[in-house]
């Protein structure tokens, strides 16, 4: 097992495709699976273990194992979890700070100005959406519908309804993510 390690780390070093096909077949799986267990989000999970891959792929040359590649690969993933979550704590510190700052400079013209144009910055993000993308997250999010009811009223299965689902509130935070802070503040206050 160690010179199956050490001859697999010296063919990644090297750029073998053959090898990084089989390190990647063998434990995205599992490393996913453990990704999850962190960051408690399928999709987040999947774009760090795709990260850490796409790095061992980009810097092959330049690494070093000191123990096993899947050590490697596992200590990776739970750096890059880590890093991911005091990311996205620093971004919600800043959200917050930039909605406390609208909320003690904003009067209510402006506020009512800026929730106008969220809403129309809204309605041009739906309409941008694919049609059963937008069904879907209609039915959830506006009719209050459960997944499984969707799937059941659109003779689809739950797994296209997540997946809608998914791809609607990727597409959605994408072209709102300038109004977050707003969207935040009207949501939770």
């Amino acid at each position: 097992m160690e010179f199956q390690d050490e001859q697999i780390a010296s063919l990644l070093s090297k750029r073998d495709e053959a090898a990084f096909e089989q390190v990647f077949k063998t434990h995205y799986k599992n490393l996913h699976a453990y990704a999850f267990t962190i960051l408690k989000d399928e999709d987040e999970a999947e774009e760090m273990v795709q990260q850490v891959f796409f790095k061992l792929w980009d810097r092959a040359e330049h690494l070093n194992f000191s123990g096993s590649v899947a050590a490697y690969l596992y200590r990776s993933v739970h750096n890059e979890s880590l890093n991911y979550l005091k990311h996205q704590k620093v971004r919600f510190n800043h959200q917050m700070h930039v909605v406390h700052s609208m909320k003690n400079q904003a009067d209510y013209s402006s506020g009512r100005m800026m929730t106008r144009e969220l809403e129309d910055k809204f309605q041009a993000a739906m309409g941008d959406l694919p049609e059963q993308c937008r069904t879907i997250f209609q039915l959830s999010r506006f009719d209050e519908m459960k997944y499984r009811e969707i799937a059941d009223k659109l003779s689809i299965s739950v797994k296209t309804v997540e997946a809608q689902m998914g791809k609607a509130l990727k597409i959605l935070r994408a072209k709102l993510i300038d109004f977050l802070p707003l969207l935040f503040l009207l949501f939770h206050l």
